[in-house]
């Protein structure tokens, strides 16, 4: 592949223009295409790339031959049906997709079976696995630090849902649901830190604050704007998601625990400086607590501002696509792969399944 590699972007919102900030950041990326049905976030998109052509369905984009890898950050809802068409293409182009792949268990069991057969690799989006601090977090586990792992906690207080284009992150008809859409990110993390696979989920969750007073063509949003999540794994380990979206006065974003048998580490990661007083970026941590002696030591995680202010994922975005850019020009097994991706949206719908239907759900 030449030095190059030219980067077509589906999907030109809010996520689109992060991935082309951080994509302005990976030496040899370069956005040559834009697609949205939208010409506003088209445009913005176009000029944020220094002026990629713009097109008006990912189709036209596909047939340009103006791309060797493909960016995916259009609605969730969309995604199985643009990955159908990467599929069909003549030629088979890397992809890069954001979470969730998909939205609902049929089109995981489709694309399972499609995206087997693609010939390029295919990289689901899971920024978080990817913020410095929780790498950190894996590598103290890795380590073993803590031991023998037997509980992963994570807590998400943070604002709410922002508003998007066609308000279709509103209903869970178009987004899989907030345990889909929102945390499938943490259900990632939940396997990738344990190791190990889910059996049994169990949830509780409401809408009771945000977006009450909003209607769409008279009807009212129905995500959920928090919920609690418990997850047990095959070998006995339990895993815990508390999620809050309307808990943006919380220092920490994310906080995140792993314990076992000898300690426990923790991440304390901080929120996006554009949704905080100042608007300052601020740096996250990580603290280790032996059983024995009992010693906590806390030390804070530095991060590149420049990387920081590419995005709200705490520098993930720029991290995740320098790994995506080593495997379009060098090859070799995505991080994320698309299996691990329907996996999260399977435990996300359990989730969302287990409180509609007040019951534990065997996965």
């Amino acid at each position: 592949m030449n030095e190059t590699v030219r980067y077509g972007l589906i999907g030109a919102g809010m996520m689109g223009r992060e991935h082309i900030r951080n994509l302005a950041l990976v030496p040899g990326a370069v956005v040559t295409a834009v697609s949205d049905t939208d010409t506003e976030q088209r445009e913005l998109s176009s000029a944020a790339a220094g002026g990629a052509r713009t097109f008006k369905s990912h189709q036209d984009l596909l047939a340009s031959g103006l791309v060797d890898a493909l960016v995916i950050a259009s609605p969730n809802d969309t995604h199985k049906a643009i990955l159908d068409d990467i599929f069909a293409a003549p030629k088979a182009l890397p992809v890069l997709v954001e979470k969730p792949v998909c939205t609902t268990s049929a089109d995981c069991d489709r694309l399972a079976k499609a995206g087997a057969a693609h010939k390029a690799p295919i990289w689901v989006a899971m920024e978080y696995r990817y913020m410095p601090p929780v790498a950190e977090l894996i590598g103290e586990v890795r380590a073993g630090t803590v031991g023998d792992l037997r509980m992963f906690a994570i807590r998400e207080h943070r604002f709410p849902f922002l508003k998007k284009v066609g308000d279709w992150n509103r209903f869970a008809e178009r987004t899989g649901g907030t345990l889909v859409e929102k945390c499938c990110h943490f259900f990632d993390l939940m396997r990738l830190v344990t190791q190990d696979e889910p059996v049994r989920v169990y949830a509780s969750g409401a809408a009771d604050v945000n977006h009450k007073d909003e209607r769409y063509d008279g009807r009212v949003p129905d995500i959920l704007d928090n919920a609690f999540v418990i997850v047990d794994f095959r070998s006995g380990v339990r895993a815990l998601l508390d999620l809050c979206m309307f808990a943006e006065g919380s220092y920490w974003q994310e906080e995140l625990a792993a314990t076992g048998s000898s300690g426990k580490v923790e991440a304390f990661v901080p929120g996006p400086a554009r949704f905080w007083p100042g608007g300052g970026e601020r740096e996250s941590e990580i603290q280790v607590s032996p059983r024995r002696p009992q010693n906590p030591v806390r030390r804070k995680v530095h991060v590149d501002e420049t990387i920081l202010k590419a995005g709200d994922h705490h520098g993930s975005t720029y991290f995740q696509h320098m790994g995506f850019n080593r495997v379009v020009r060098e090859g070799g097994a995505v991080d994320v792969s698309l299996e691990d991706g329907l996996k999260a949206v399977r435990i996300g719908l359990a989730a969302e399944q287990s409180i509609g239907e007040g019951r534990a759900i065997a996965v």
